[in-house]
């Protein structure tokens, strides 16, 4: 039992006992003691006072008076302030704490809520490699993953692959004209970085043909309307939807090219998905539903054909969600995957991890999904998150624009590898490939930990340098502090199972620790509730800070006192397992050794 649950019925019936009143759980009121002021926990007194009809600082003495008379030594001292009652709490109840937080195999899990969410994530195009933005699209994306499962809901992970339009048809076009049967075989390159770059020789033939256009007398408009390219790409997209089987397979063939690579990539990254769905499989969906909608009068046709939706009512404007050639537009596909979502899985809340500036969109999706009857439609949750850069100059990206997610990452790890070159050369035994793989820890570690720190809401500058420091708030400094404990848990040969742990009392840095961990449980639910990595990644920052406080002021492997050597050992042992399974929350791997 936690504090709250165990000091509120002693409350009620402190107050039962004292004015003969039975005091509802709403009107007890527990907060963390203010740090200016003695003790652990308060108790706001005023709901009692109209009660007991007395002055606040009357109820507040007594109140506590009573509780340290007969709380079974919960309550060591307490101290009042106007009507607020600080509480004490003995070093016993603490000790049994730490005992019932290494008891919990999955301590900070929630129970099983027997709902279902679905959280989408990453939502690729297959014309180019993932990004910056994908990085942080992805790692928020599998975060917001687990610290949900942690908090009791069965959740399925999914994916919608951008795999139809024009842009497509602009790799593909490059390809075929200027690729030579190059693969990704005879090129030697990722599948994704080979499409990528036929996407931007398509750009850069394409501007080539404007330019000409254009010197030939033509407006700026009417040449990128009437450039070859352009045209010879729109005509390829008409074939596709017709389902040319010339096009279909090259469309085919290219795009498991696309895919391989993003295996690689996400495989590196650390994410999964449960399921992926494809836009080319969801567009004719989507039309479907619309149609339909349009027959029950939720949706209106206007002169030239097209579909729209009259928002009006509900504060936003009309949307088109079928243009006047009957092809669909981005919204209707959207509609065609909810529904084959909702046929695959009993969804009770749908989360779209995508950004900021896609705000409208899910309002107005959430409204549309709503109208044509899916349960969901109401829950529907945009988890918006702004952009991250990197300083200018200090990463060159592999088409002068974006960030290469794969670069990113390849530069985390040789950072990380030079970083921590002498500090792994310390370690006794320890081979090139093991050495290696902490660097692949402690690469990606700084990496997830810096994005994920951050309010996702807030725009972002990601700087690879600070991120590896191993002293300030960073993930090698949290995995660097576990690490520590795994040393000094192998250096103790079991020492921890020598003595019982019977220790009275707790030097006041032990108390911290025992209590930071106990807050792990309410913090995990407030991630949840908030949709918020940041918030574990704040958490293990300060369960790191306190042990390595309490690791810099006491002894543990040299302290003379059986018991209280059992209790550090204890105590450091279920710091590194909160810290390990609160780092696996943000898809963070632990190096046993450092």
């Amino acid at each position: 039992m936690t504090l709250e649950e165990t000091l509120i019925p002693l409350v009620k019936k402190a107050v039962q006992t004292l004015y003969g009143v039975d005091a509802g759980e709403q009107q007890i009121q527990l907060q963390k003691t203010r740090a200016e002021f003695e003790g652990n926990i308060t108790l706001v007194v005023f709901p009692f006072v109209k009660l007991a009809r007395k002055a606040p600082q009357q109820v507040t003495a007594e109140i506590g008076e009573w509780l340290q008379a007969n709380g079974d030594q919960l309550v060591a001292k307490y101290n009042a302030v106007q009507g607020f009652l600080n509480l004490s709490i003995a070093d016993r109840f603490w000790v049994n704490q730490l005992e019932a937080v290494d008891a919990e195999a999955e301590y900070g899990k929630q129970a099983d809520r027997k709902k279902l969410m679905m959280v989408e994530y990453s939502s690729p195009n297959t014309n180019k490699p993932l990004h910056l933005g994908h990085v942080r699209n992805n790692l928020l994306g599998y975060s917001i993953a687990k610290i949900q499962e942690a908090n009791g809901w069965q959740v399925v992970k999914t994916n919608i692959v951008n795999d139809r339009g024009i842009h497509i048809c602009k790799s593909m076009l490059a390809w075929l004209k200027y690729g030579n049967g190059e693969t990704p075989e005879t090129s030697g390159k990722k599948g994704d970085h080979l499409i990528g770059d036929y996407y931007v020789r398509f750009d850069k033939e394409y501007k080539a043909q404007i330019a000409e256009q254009m010197a030939a007398g033509k407006d700026e408009e009417t040449a990128k309307r009437e450039a070859p390219l352009m045209l010879e790409a729109q005509e390829m997209l008409r074939k596709w939807e017709a389902g040319d089987k010339e096009v279909r397979s090259l469309w085919a063939k290219m795009n498991e090219w696309v895919y391989a690579g993003f295996d690689e990539t996400y495989q590196r990254m650390g994410v999964s998905f449960d399921k992926i769905y494809y836009e080319s499989n969801t567009y004719l969906e989507g039309k479907a539903e619309v149609e339909k909608g349009l027959a029950a009068g939720q949706f209106y046709r206007r002169e030239d054909g097209s579909v729209w939706a009259d928002l009006t009512k509900d504060g936003l404007d009309e949307k088109l969600l079928l243009r006047s050639d009957g092809t669909s537009v981005y919204m209707t596909q959207d509609i065609g995957t909810a529904k084959l979502r909702y046929q695959d899985y009993p969804i009770d809340k749908m989360v779209y991890v995508v950004g900021n500036e896609q705000e409208y969109h899910f309002k107005v999706l959430s409204i549309l999904l709503d109208r044509l009857g899916f349960p969901f439609g109401k829950e529907l949750v945009h988890f918006s998150y702004g952009m991250v850069e990197l300083p200018n100059g200090k990463m060159k990206s592999r088409e002068g624009t974006v960030v290469d997610a794969d670069d990113l990452m390849d530069k985390m790890v040789e950072d990380a590898k030079e970083i921590s070159k002498d500090k792994v050369n310390t370690l006794q035994g320890i081979t090139e490939a093991e050495a290696n793989e902490i660097a692949r820890k402690v690469g990606m570690g700084a990496l997830k930990y810096f994005i994920l720190k951050v309010d996702p809401r807030k725009n972002m500058l990601f700087n690879p340098e600070e991120s590896i420091d191993f002293n300030g708030n960073t993930g090698p400094f949290v995995q660097y502090t576990y690490a520590r404990i795994q040393s000094v848990l192998r250096k103790s040969k079991g020492s921890e199972e020598q003595s019982s742990h019977e220790v009275e009392t707790l030097d006041p840095k032990e108390l911290a620790l025992i209590q930071r961990l106990c807050d792990y449980p309410a913090v995990v639910r407030q991630a949840g509730d908030d949709f918020s990595p940041a918030v574990i990644c704040n958490y293990a920052y300060a369960l790191a800070c306190d042990f390595n406080s309490f690791y810099h002021d006491l002894s543990i492997l040299n302290e003379p006192d059986a018991k209280k050597k059992a209790l550090r050992l204890l105590l450091a042992k279920n710091v590194a397992k909160v810290l390990c399974s609160a780092m696996a929350l943000l898809g963070i791997e632990m190096p046993e050794r450092m």
